[in-house]
């Protein structure tokens, strides 16, 4: 699918949105929640990276929203990628996952902030104009454990194992539980056989696994459990 653009350039002075997302109807949702904001805009919308880079050149937004779960290569790559070649662009992470796992792990990718999908449609726009207006968002018990997490020097009772995990090691431990194969990951995220090995020797390190079928039981009944989440 092409990218889907509206090319005016000023749109009486409303702040540019750019939405990433593999789901037409998420944006198309969001779409007509952003664009009912008399000060805001959507200018565009992608459904993969390669659209989202696209975009930025062309649209030039003020903010990007990008799904953490895309197609290809994940969200979370995306917005160091934006944050590496746009480094005063803002993003706003969205996702299906609970912030618990991955809104530390946007923030630290570059996002400004968080929203989980399931969140009320009042929260994403209030997420939106709180980081135009240059603060960070997450969810106030979010905000709440990243504070007691720093007021403990770091760590926090309750800590899941899998926050051990590097960025890409949590994205090959989910495709993993998925079901996908070394090679089929390899070619999903287009890194080498070799390089799937070493992430999957790494988890099974980090997560005091036993063997290959240990660890894929385990993904599994992870993965599982997010989903009924």
């Amino acid at each position: 699918m092409a990218i889907q653009e509206r090319p005016d350039k000023t749109k009486n002075g409303r702040a540019r949105i750019l939405i990433v997302d593999d789901h037409p109807i998420v944006r198309q949702g969001l779409t007509e929640l952003i664009n009912h904001e008399s000060d805001l805009f959507v200018c565009g919308e992608a459904e993969d990276a390669h659209q989202a880079m696209g975009a930025i050149r062309t649209l030039g937004p003020d903010m990007v929203i990008v799904d953490i779960s895309l197609k290809e290569t994940s969200g979370m790559e995306l917005i160091k990628d934006i944050k590496f070649q746009y480094p005063d662009l803002l993003v706003l992470a969205l996702s299906m996952h609970d912030e618990s796992l991955y809104a530390e792990r946007a923030l630290r990718a570059g996002a400004k902030g968080y929203v989980m999908k399931q969140e009320a449609t009042e929260k994403v726009v209030t997420a939106i104009h709180k980081v135009l207006g240059g603060q960070v968002y997450v969810s106030e018990s979010m905000a709440g454990k990243m504070v007691r997490k720093l007021v403990g020097g770091g760590s926090e009772s309750g800590t899941s194992p899998i926050d051990r995990l590097s960025d890409r090691e949590l994205e090959v431990f989910l495709l993993i539980g998925r079901g996908h194969g070394t090679r089929q990951i390899a070619e999903k995220l287009h890194l080498s056989i070799k390089t799937i090995e070493t992430y999957r020797a790494h988890i099974k390190e980090k997560l005091n696994l036993a063997d290959a079928a240990e660890l894929l039981q385990y993904a599994i009944q992870w993965t599982s459990s997010q989903t009924k989440g």
